[in-house]
């Protein structure tokens, strides 16, 4: 058996089975999903974690390319109760190390309890404990991923959908998943991929319908170029977000953000929408929150589960952002109307003074 450890910030090592060989360093977390392996890791938001499966076999109706969300694997390593051959071979090519024949159970409770946590993995047929404690060492936390957004984000622009006739959307491409721009184009929307870091001018010359801030990795308030963007183009353009977006949009109209505890990822998680009542089940991938609107966004939807925020909505301005994933890849299909709030805010824009910075 190839032998695999999981060093675990503190020093605690855990051995398993290896599946797929190689050494990594993340920030420990874990996803409830049942399904939808191949969306989960293939999601950017993943990027410089390694990932636990708490449901205990991985695999088992395959590996299937139309179901990504990105062209890669983002996780740095894999680790699980048990995982198919299908999924283990794909990660070896992916360049990924895994592990299973492991008490996910017991990891699963020591992130619950203690937080999410740096780790070290080390997977081969001559790797040790203190290869893996190595790693564990050079691990940083995700706050000191202070430029993340470049590992995800598109390098240069792209247009999708360049004949549809439907309202021009800027997509700031901060780990978005395909099934955003998906969910876009199903709706006759022209999407410009942009990326992370892009200028005012770049946006100004496409002239948007919609200014959109997508999903992502890391700290939102690392994502300073974003927020610039967002309070440079409030006054006169609707803006929406997604998960990472819904936070970058709080930091940039005088909100602020924190760290949680061990983040909500699944596709599971149950949101209550204040003015209706109606409770739908999201998928979410997020270990950021809002912690304050401010004065300028309020909060429309909530987690049933810990109150943390799930939809703001702009008081003097038209905004619309969602922390849990709406275009519902994986998982359930409640909320896809959001893209038809989103396209909506086009019909009727308002005007309003921007924040001023500090």
């Amino acid at each position: 058996m190839t032998a695999a450890y999981v060093a675990l910030e503190g020093g605690h090592v855990i051995e398993g089975r290896g599946r797929s060989p190689g050494t990594a360093r993340g920030e420990l977390v874990f996803t409830t999903a049942y399904t939808g392996y191949e969306e989960s890791l293939t999601d950017p938001s993943y990027e410089e974690q390694v990932l636990t499966f708490s449901y205990p076999l991985i695999g088992n109706y395959g590996v299937r390319e139309e179901r990504f969300e990105d062209d890669r694997v983002h996780p740095r390593a894999v680790l699980a109760k048990e995982l198919t051959r299908d999924v283990a071979e794909w990660l070896e090519s992916e360049g990924v190390p895994s592990i299973d024949h492991l008490d996910t159970r017991e990891i699963v409770i020591d992130i619950r309890d203690g937080g999410a946590m740096k780790c070290g993995i080390a997977v081969g047929d001559d790797v040790t404990e203190e290869d893996a404690l190595a790693e564990l060492d050079r691990c940083k936390t995700m706050s000191e991923h202070t430029d993340i957004g470049a590992q995800v984000s598109v390098e240069k622009p792209t247009i999708h959908g360049a004949d549809n006739g439907g309202p021009d959307v800027a997509l700031v491409d901060c780990g978005a998943k395909g099934s955003i721009v998906d969910s876009l184009l199903e709706r006759e929307a022209t999407v410009h991929v942009l990326p992370y870091d892009t200028s005012v001018e770049a946006i100004d010359d496409i002239d948007p319908d919609v200014l959109f801030i997508s999903n992502g990795p890391g700290d939102p308030t690392n994502y300073e170029n974003a927020i610039s963007l967002v309070r440079e183009f409030v006054e006169d353009t609707p803006v929406a977000g997604i998960c990472l977006g819904q936070q970058i949009v709080a930091e940039a109209l005088e909100g602020t953000t924190e760290k949680m505890t061990f983040g909500h990822r699944g596709i599971n998680q149950p949101v209550l929408d204040l003015e209706s009542g109606r409770v739908v089940m999201t998928t979410q991938n997020h270990g950021y929150t809002v912690a304050d609107p401010g004065d300028h966004l309020e909060i429309t939807q909530v987690n049933v589960n810990d109150d943390t925020p799930e939809g703001l909505d702009g008081l003097e301005y038209d905004v619309i952002t969602r922390q849990y994933h709406p275009e519902a890849n994986p998982g359930p299909e409640d909320t896809l109307d959001f893209f038809d709030d989103v396209l909506g805010m086009t019909d009727s824009q308002t005007t309003a003074a921007v924040p001023a910075d500090d």
